[in-house]
């Protein structure tokens, strides 16, 4: 098994080098017993095959992506490969054109619920069930990240010990209780105390500088970013029970704003372009 598979990860070196290197070397040969008699008698045309996996392709370089195709193209008959990415876009279109793509959507809530479930009991975690809700929500149907952030709040809750302490068994260590805040704070998510303030006063403030006063408060003391608050913003204004117009105007802006803050746009001016946004669909409702 290990001589026909080779798995390389986001932790392994996946430069031009290993590329021309090891990737070449392991695709170039060819096992002794898989040259003939053993994949035909066995009926399995893939059994002489090698396989290789290539995980978080994604984050590979250009010129890697180059070398990996053609190595593709010259040991097809040797070699299947296997290139799993995050984000396909990110992939070289010469690479993609030589794929069969399988796309996997994110995992439902009551999946992640299940093993979050599972961890929090087998690992003695102290977290109500509140926090694991909002833990499931922010996850977004990616496990890795659940477990990632659960791992973390963990271990903040964890004391620390005095270096000439004895050691103490960890199902027996006074651990703080995980919050729904602890979650937040931890994934620097804008919490909904936070968000339903911001809306309450964009709906309800006719004063454009009290509202840029507000959230610049917020983000100064609870630390969020304004890309994480347009999209947590978009969410609460989409329940809102208003007219076709008034929402076109708001989920077109806050893209707009969002797509200028990715390209490096001031924060401090794309707030005021969301405070303007909100209002604009509010002087349409009044109409």
């Amino acid at each position: 098994m290990r001589q026909m598979v080779l798995e390389l990860n986001a932790s392994d070196d996946r430069g031009i080098d290993v590329v021309r290197e090891q990737i070449k070397t392991f695709a170039s040969t060819k096992q002794i017993f898989s040259m003939g008699g053993a994949s035909a008698r066995s009926g399995n045309s893939m059994a002489g095959f090698k396989l290789i996996v290539l995980d978080e392709a994604d984050a590979m370089t250009s010129t890697a992506q180059m070398a990996l195709r053609r190595i593709m193209e010259k040991y097809t008959t040797n070699t299947r490969f296997c290139i799993i990415a995050n984000y396909s876009h990110k992939l070289s279109p010469a690479l993609l054109s030589r794929c069969t793509r399988f796309r996997f959507s994110p995992l439902k809530e009551g999946d992640i619920r299940v093993l979050v479930d599972k961890v929090v009991e087998e690992e003695h975690v102290r977290i109500g069930g509140e926090a694991v809700d909002a833990l499931v929500k922010l996850s977004k149907g990616d496990m890795r990240r659940a477990l990632n952030v659960l791992q973390a709040c963990h271990a903040s809750s964890t004391p620390l010990r005095a270096k000439d302490a004895p050691k103490v068994p960890d199902s027996e260590i006074e651990r703080e209780n995980i919050t729904t805040e602890t979650i937040y704070n931890c994934i620097a998510a804008p919490p909904p105390d936070a968000i339903k303030e911001i809306v309450s006063t964009l709906l309800k403030t006719s004063d454009v500088t009290s509202c840029l006063n507000t959230i610049n408060a917020l983000k100064v003391s609870r630390g969020l970013a304004l890309a994480d608050i347009i999209t947590a913003l978009s969410e609460e204004l989409v329940k809102l029970e208003v007219g076709p117009e008034v929402m076109i105007t708001w989920l077109d802006g806050l893209a707009n704003i969002e797509h200028r803050v990715a390209g490096g746009g001031s924060e401090l001016i794309q707030t005021g372009a969301v405070v303007g946004v909100v209002r604009n669909g509010v002087e349409l409702m009044s109409r």
